[in-house]
């Protein structure tokens, strides 16, 4: 189950993953109780299921094979097209959830964190090519789409490689942030577990469910 929520020329297009384990799933990370072991179990279980959803649209292709009893035609995708870019360190959660559904798919990494007197995103670690396939797919894992300023800066790296197709996966995500990451790419898709109220004075998103590196890694 999944319902779209904007769908609009100017902004992105969110679509809310509302299936009982998705919302299941959230609740707990949302306690504060929750431990650290827990919170990241919930984190790469939701990162499976938001990416799950997240493809239903992608091209395949028929191939032919061979079934122990006869030749038969199955349909694949190309997932050597597929570049998942997790956002250090919140993002390195998602991986394991996003890369046990795509096994065959690229892994590159950005370092960002939002400079707390500022809020503004800093890159502090960048692996990632100058030269990319232009058909590629990129696909950005942040477990919080808060203010945008990370996923944007995110966006704009590739977008400079020559990457025109772009998904974001979030465990949630703010008003704010979702036009933040519209403004540069407003056909971008985004997936998420819930959009949340607003941002607090702080940025920190509300009710949210606190810090999600922190939590992820006990810090």
């Amino acid at each position: 189950m999944a319902t779209t929520i904007y769908k609009e020329t100017a902004m992105a297009d969110v679509t809310v993953v509302d299936h009982p384990l998705v919302q299941q799933a959230l609740g707990e990370m949302r306690r504060r109780e929750t431990p650290p072991q827990v919170f990241r179990q919930r984190v790469a279980e939701l990162s499976r299921y938001l990416a799950y959803e997240a493809m239903r649209d992608l091209p395949v292709k028929t191939v032919a094979i061979q079934t122990p009893l006869t030749a038969a035609n199955a349909r694949v995708i190309d997932e050597s097209k597929i570049i998942l870019v997790p956002i250090l360190r919140a993002g390195l959660a998602m991986v394991e959830g996003a890369i046990a559904t795509f096994p065959h798919a690229q892994v590159r990494h950005l370092g960002i964190y939002r400079d707390e007197a500022t809020a503004t995103p800093v890159e502090y670690y960048n692996k990632v090519p100058d030269a990319l396939d232009p058909d590629s797919l990129v696909v950005i894992l942040d477990p919080m789409l808060a203010t945008g300023g990370s996923g944007r800066l995110a966006i704009e790296t590739f977008q400079r490689r020559g990457i025109k197709r772009f998904k974001f996966i979030c465990v949630i995500a703010a008003p704010e942030g979702i036009a933040n990451v519209s403004v540069v790419h407003p056909a971008l898709q985004i997936f998420t577990a819930s959009i949340d109220s607003h941002l607090n004075d702080r940025k920190f998103i509300v009710p949210g469910l606190g810090d999600a590196g922190d939590r992820c890694f006990g810090t």
